[in-house]
């Protein structure tokens, strides 16, 4: 799956905002960037009486309401679902995604800490580095607010370049970590098969799903 990075941070650290300029540096390069928002419990994305709703509460499993301009999908969950099912349905037509919170998540995390706040986020995972508006004693990288190439360079470097060619494995709906000999022998022999068959010209990106 595409490379993933958490921002997270207290209540009104300023997470939105780094995620714009991040966003904004990295289409800059030429990378296609997917972000993913954690919302509070009880966050409603269709209004009673639409036609979406009624859809829901007819029971389909997933909605989607599609315009000129906008594409929107609405999946009813019984618990919070994790980031790697989330980023599941999102796809692979992207080179990195960033999502604000999903601190308890198993993604690396850029950690956004201001001195007003108090101290850092405890039990957080995989913390790469930290905004920060103070130095601070941590072995993690520290980059101040104004900083944005280089927090950009971090994600470039670190997890958008190493996986620019990339082979992604899901099996009942959980990736699948794949060493570098079975992804050898995924994508030689699957795109030697794909390659034979009619109509079938130059191929850039290939997705199977199978259900039994």
């Amino acid at each position: 799956m595409p490379p993933v990075v958490s921002i997270v941070g207290k209540s009104k650290s300023g997470k939105t905002a780094i995620i714009e300029r991040l966003v904004q540096e990295l289409k800059s390069r030429g990378y296609r960037v997917a972000t993913i928002k954690h919302a509070p419990l009880g966050t409603s994305f269709d209004k009673p009486g639409k036609d979406s709703w009624r859809h829901i509460e007819a029971g389909s499993e997933v909605t989607v309401v599609s315009s000129p301009d906008n594409l929107v999908l609405v999946k009813p969950v019984s618990q919070d679902s994790p980031l790697e099912e989330i980023v599941r349905l999102l796809g692979e037509d992207c080179d990195i995604i960033l999502t604000e919170g999903f601190k308890q998540g198993n993604a690396p995390k850029i950690e956004i800490h201001r001195k007003d706040a108090g101290a850092l986020l405890n039990n957080i995972k995989k913390r790469i580095a930290i905004i920060t508006d103070e130095q601070l004693e941590t072995k993690a990288r520290q980059f101040s607010f104004e900083d944005n190439k280089s927090l950009a360079d971090l994600l470039e470097r670190g997890f958008i370049k190493p996986q620019k060619k990339r082979i992604s494995l899901y099996v009942n709906n959980a990736p699948i970590t794949l060493t570098m000999f079975p992804k050898k022998i995924f994508t030689n022999v699957i795109v030697a098969m794909v390659s034979c068959l009619k109509g079938v010209k130059e191929i850039s990106s290939l997705q199977i799903f199978l259900r039994k």
